[in-house]
């Protein structure tokens, strides 16, 4: 163990790095890493068991900075302990295309886990890491084969616990009994605003313990060798998660902004940093760390031989449960089974032979049967709404906990895989991210679509980092009927559609449906939004049985021509429709043939995807100089990007009322759509 002088050298240079760095930026956050810093040493130099050498390294420990503003903490830790992080890097804090963003971003900085930034998600994503963790081990590890066995640290801030998802999160790790998540809370009692007092009188402590947490502290966040011990003492929990509460000073060691919002969000200056320096006993000049003080920090021979006894280990796995091992390198790859693209096909095709005519969330439901029994790593769950999302299925029992914090297990020996977030939609969401950040899951999970509201800036946290989560959304238009606008999907559909890296899909049949979840399973970059009906939708394929069902994939096609419906002329207008309005269309498309007018029926799942396709494909679908209108129960909005003439959506909020009501109400039945046709090419002529 190091000793105090070496200690506080360590962080202090955590201290400098922050302070140069923020200064040569002329932007950033140097107070949060400057009180924080003997905490990591505490953390970083005493526990923490990881590989700069290989970041990706499995069985490392997880570290989650929830208090992301202060990114140079762990840009600071991450190249002082080793990492491919060089010092110009940290000269470069802030500017364009470094390995040092103003926020940690996972995928941009070696050894960063979880993008963080946005308060409270980065403790949530945690909460997934450890679950993911928990349930790896209990599926994986055997007598005498530990494999999977590592913790998940979180340092969090007044900001994370006054957001509300930390609620979500905090009582659902305490549920889960994740006894190895230990989160380490920076209590310097400063925000932007100033002294959180007013503003923050939670009883922090009783708040974790009400929620099944073991609470240690408060204590010395400036004594590392009192947090070590407090660390230590977290790691014997066998049933609770742990909260060590570290009572710090922000911008510690500045004479001047110690203890103020001066120092959370801007440079301290030439002349504070001088003074800080002197404060600290820091001579050496910006940029530049003591050999003694590297040397101190230096993880790389700890990790390569911590990587090592670890392979080692799994080596003796592999020789005495091969089948296990490779299922668990799969897993961690991301890969999918060799035998998922036969399962999809068989999915598709199932689906289009039986031609049942059932809501799209059913169609969910029929597709997640024949994908969790291939998939086990499909992690489902739902948000309170399990029996009307249909996200549970018969490989998919709910996930249950002894007494002891166990995984309960059936007969077979396995594990539940269905998640009762209960009435959490954010936390859901963001725990979906964490899980899936860890490794060995594709997690998904459900709620109404209206209420992707709570969990939009998770959704797009998951786009941003790139990864593959399925949401669920069921219950996607005014189709709900009596429940009113207040669950009356209207704007939601053409937002989710608004973020970048998100794939949306709105499928109109079982068939559509099960393409988009093979799609969204194979988007190993993407997260996916499925919309759903709650009402039954009508087999397509019996309406238009020369579908070409490859096409589906491609996010939009020619579902029906007029040759189709008796009209032997090219098409003079295109119907463009989605989800349930797409058999609206066809019927419309009858109506019109019985006038003699040639339609074109497009059914267009997935804008997200048909936008990314080239413009022969494009053009093939959508051809030019032959007018579009498109129907859709939603904003109209998005539409006018491909070219629409009219048209048929719903631009004001819902009303209370039987469905077929609303339908004719809000003007979706297929005289109308007839009408805005005619009405479109009387005008064009």
């Amino acid at each position: 163990m190091a000793n105090t002088q070496q200690s506080q050298q360590m962080a202090n240079a955590i201290r400098a790095l922050a302070m140069d760095a923020v200064q040569q930026a002329n932007s950033g956050h140097p107070g949060a890493p400057m009180g924080m810093a003997d905490m990591a040493v505490g953390l970083w130099a005493r526990h923490l068991k990881h590989n700069p050498t290989n970041p990706q390294w499995f069985d490392r420990d997880r570290f989650v900075l929830s208090n992301g503003h202060g990114s140079m903490l762990i840009y600071s830790l991450l190249h002082l302990t080793g990492y491919d992080l060089p010092m110009s890097e940290l000269k470069n804090f802030r500017q364009l295309h470094s390995k040092t963003a103003g926020h940690p971003e996972v995928g941009v900085t070696p050894g960063v886990e979880t993008t963080t930034g946005p308060l409270g998600q980065g403790i949530t994503n945690a909460v997934g890491f450890a679950l993911a963790e928990k349930l790896l081990a209990a599926e994986f590890n055997r007598d005498g084969h530990a494999i999977v066995d590592h913790n998940t640290y979180a340092f969090l801030g007044d900001g994370c616990l006054m957001e509300g998802i930390s609620q979500e999160a905090i009582s659902l790790a305490g549920a889960w009994k994740l006894n190895k998540l230990i989160a380490l809370y920076d209590d310097n009692g400063i925000s932007i605003d100033g002294q959180v007092a007013p503003w923050f009188a939670d009883n922090t402590a009783l708040r974790f313990v009400s929620a099944g947490w073991n609470v240690i502290g408060p204590i010395d966040g400036h004594d590392a060798d009192k947090v070590a011990d407090a660390i230590a003492e977290a790691k014997k929990q066998t049933e609770r998660p742990s909260l060590i509460i570290c009572k710090t000073h922000i911008g510690k060691g500045s004479p001047n902004r110690a203890n103020t919002s001066k120092a959370h969000g801007e440079p301290l200056g030439a002349e504070e940093i001088k003074l800080t320096r002197e404060t600290l006993g820091w001579t050496a000049e910006p940029f530049v760390i003591p050999e003694d003080v590297y040397a101190g920090w230096d993880a790389k021979a700890s990790g390569q031989k911590a990587e090592a006894a670890w392979n080692d280990r799994f080596a003796a796995y592999s020789k005495a449960f091969p089948e296990l091992a490779a299922e668990f390198t799969r897993r961690m790859k991301g890969d999918l089974p060799a035998q998922f693209a036969q399962v999809a096909v068989d999915t598709v095709v199932a689906a289009h032979t039986k031609g049942e005519t059932v809501a799209s969330r059913k169609a969910s439901q029929l597709a997640l049967e024949a994908f969790t029994a291939a998939l086990p790593e499909l992690l489902g769950g739902s948000a309170d709404l399990t029996g009307s999302n249909l996200t549970n299925t018969k490989s998919t029992p709910n996930l249950r906990f002894d007494a002891a914090g166990a995984v309960v297990k059936n007969e077979a020996g396995v594990g539940g895989r269905h998640i009762n977030y209960g009435v959490r939609e954010f936390g859901m969401a963001a725990i979906m991210n964490g899980v899936a950040l860890h490794g060995g899951f594709i997690p998904y999970g459900g709620t109404f679509l209206t209420f992707s509201d709570y969990s939009r800036n998770a959704i797009r946290m998951a786009a941003l980092m790139k990864q593959r989560v399925i949401h669920v959304f069921t219950h996607d238009s005014i189709g709900l009927g009596e429940d009113g606008p207040t669950h009356q999907s209207i704007e939601h559909v053409a937002s989710l559609r608004l973020i970048p890296n998100l794939d949306v899909w709105r499928p109109a049949d079982t068939v559509e449906t099960a393409v988009a979840w093979s799609v969204a399973l194979s988007n190993r970059t993407k997260p996916t939004a499925l919309a759903l009906s709650r009402q039954n939708l009508q087999h397509l394929s019996a309406a238009a049985p020369k579908r070409v069902l490859g096409d589906i994939s491609r996010g939009a096609y020619v579902l029906s021509e007029p040759a189709d419906v008796g009209i032997k002329k090219k098409p003079q207008a295109v119907i463009i429709a989605t989800g349930s309005e797409v058999q609206l269309a066809l019927k419309a498309q009858r109506l019109l043939a019985d006038k003699k007018i040639a339609v074109r029926v497009v059914s267009m799942p997935s804008t997200t995807t048909f936008d990314r396709e080239d413009a022969k494909y494009k053009s093939s679908v959508l051809p030019a100089g032959v007018p579009r209108v498109a129907v859709e129960m939603g904003v109209t909005d998005g539409w006018w990007k491909y070219g629409c003439a009219a048209v048929v959506g719903i631009d004001t909020y819902g009303e209370s009322a039987p469905a077929p009501v609303l339908f004719k109400h809000f003007g979706f039945t297929e005289e109308n759509v007839a009408d805005t046709v005619r009405a479109v090419l009387q005008r064009q002529r």
